[in-house]
């Protein structure tokens, strides 16, 4: 039976893009097995600091037991991983994973000139991609999907709204272009079903509970559920909002945060669940700027599921934690 001796916090600024923030959270159990946890948004450090304690002395015999993890996000994934190696199961396993590997989709921004993003998805082409992902806003949408579509005609894309829209034409003009799915169109779910009415492409919503999944199936919001694991909280509640999506008959892209890659590899091994049947976005962060070990990456567009190694199947770099933290704490 599992029960948490000592838990360190490890609140650390990643050496790369605009220096990004994430959370680490360690805990050992009295035998002195280690499981390591990440939360990716920055806003959780403080809640976690407060919750986190709660863990320390609690008898548990599996994660799915304890709810609401009082850890959060990232105490949730520490006691899968810290579960996982002391049994022996990775975490793609202890899910209910299937997949040895995934495709990956690669997300490209804008860019400030259409040859320049041409130019980027020819890049990732010829590494081995045959799925991308183009984030658009108003202003930046039909002409450079138009411009890659052009240049690569049998190229699977997605194209990613981040909420930022408020008109269905405008969304609506990209279907002529073959889209596989359009991610996050707006912000309520009423528009995005009158906009799934009208497209061919799967619109794929983007939920933080099982309970606002439900409602996004209820109003037909979509054909397609944007799974980020890290948002939902609990990995238990993940494997929960998978199941009603393909109760549901809708398909799944799977998506991790940025971080250090430990949410990461949490990712991968959600998206070897059988109905993450959408490449998968789990490329990035960077290797250079990860703690773990192998990092979590794509080689020619697919991602190896670790199942050699039991719980989130990587190796954490400590020495590397702790020279990058910048205030730590322990319980």
């Amino acid at each position: 039976m599992p029960r948490v001796r000592e838990l360190e916090v490890f609140r650390m600024t990643l050496p790369y893009g605009r220096r990004p923030e994430t959370v680490l959270v360690k805990i050992t159990d009295y035998g002195g097995m280690v499981g390591w946890g990440e939360a990716v948004d920055p806003g959780e450090a403080g809640p976690l600091e407060r919750a986190l304690p709660a863990l320390v002395g609690l008898d548990w015999e599996h994660p799915s037991e304890l709810g609401d993890n009082p850890g959060g996000a990232a105490g949730d994934m520490a006691c899968w991983d810290l579960w996982g190696r002391m049994n022996g199961v990775p975490l793609a396993h202890a899910l209910g994973g299937s997949r040895t590997s995934l495709i990956a989709t690669v997300r490209l921004t804008a860019d400030r000139s259409l040859e320049s993003m041409v130019a980027r998805v020819n890049r990732h082409v010829c590494a081995g991609y045959g799925h991308v992902t183009l984030d658009v806003h108003p202003g930046w949408d039909v002409e450079p999907l138009r411009a890659v579509r052009a240049a690569y005609p049998g190229l699977a894309i997605a194209v990613d709204g981040r909420g930022a829209y408020t008109e269905i034409a405008q969304l609506e003009a990209l279907d002529a272009y073959g889209v596989v799915a359009i991610e996050r169109p707006f912000k309520d779910l009423l528009t995005s079903a009158d906009l799934q009415d009208r497209v061919s492409a799967a619109v794929a919503v983007e939920v933080s509970s099982v309970a606002e999944f439900d409602e996004a199936v209820s109003v037909k919001a979509g054909r397609a559920l944007l799974l980020r694991p890290a948002k939902i909280g609990s990995l238990t509640a993940v494997r929960r909002a998978h199941d009603r999506a393909v109760e549901a008959g809708w398909d799944i892209v799977c998506a991790g945060g940025l971080g250090a890659g430990l949410a990461r590899a949490a990712t991968v091994a959600v998206a070897s669940l059988p109905g993450c049947s959408l490449p998968s976005d789990v490329a990035e962060p960077p290797r250079s700027a990860q703690v773990v070990l192998p990092p979590v990456g794509a080689s020619g567009g697919v991602v190896a599921v670790p199942l050699t190694q039991p719980g989130l199947g990587h190796n954490v770099d400590e020495d590397r934690v702790r020279r990058l933290a910048r205030e730590t704490f322990r319980v």
